[in-house]
């Protein structure tokens, strides 16, 4: 064999060999019902939950303990899954700055059964989109306002 033929089957091993290792560590998108089934079988996998915030009937968000003081590194709040299951969410690192925002959530992370709650490695936010519908609002209208130097 020439050595171009054995460094070209020496790149597709390694190719495969990514593919194969990435495909192995992807999580699923699931409900809080299947990942608390999948806790209970004894898979420690990582999951995707989607869901939103729970909300009162006034829109005000219920449920969120954060307090940076102290322990800024333990944020916990309530979450409804795409299924209106309800669970509560607990994020051991500081919360996200847009969350009160944001229209959807996903979680990634497991159930913790000992507790009844999810903890969330992760947050991923779908923040609204400042274009509703094709049209613009006034403030994103307005030119960005520079300084010059003088």
């Amino acid at each position: 064999m020439k050595k171009s033929h054995i460094i070209a089957l020496g790149v597709i091993a390694i190719a495969i060999g990514i593919i194969i290792s990435t495909v192995g560590d992807a999580s699923t998108y699931v409900g809080f019902t299947e990942a608390e089934s999948l806790a209970k079988e004894g898979s420690n996998k990582s999951v995707h939950v989607v869901g939103s915030l729970k909300k009162d009937a006034q829109g005000n968000i219920v449920g969120m303990i954060y307090d940076p003081v102290t322990d800024p590194n333990s944020f916990q709040f309530k979450m409804v899954d795409s299924l209106h299951n309800e669970k509560t969410v607990i994020y051991s690192q500081p919360k996200p700055q847009d969350l009160d925002k944001s229209e959807k959530v996903v979680v990634v992370g497991s159930m913790d059964l000992q507790n009844n709650v999810f903890r969330a490695d992760q947050i991923l936010l779908k923040c609204p989109s400042k274009y509703n519908n094709g049209e613009l609002k006034e403030e994103d209208m307005k030119p960005a306002v520079s300084m010059q130097n003088q």
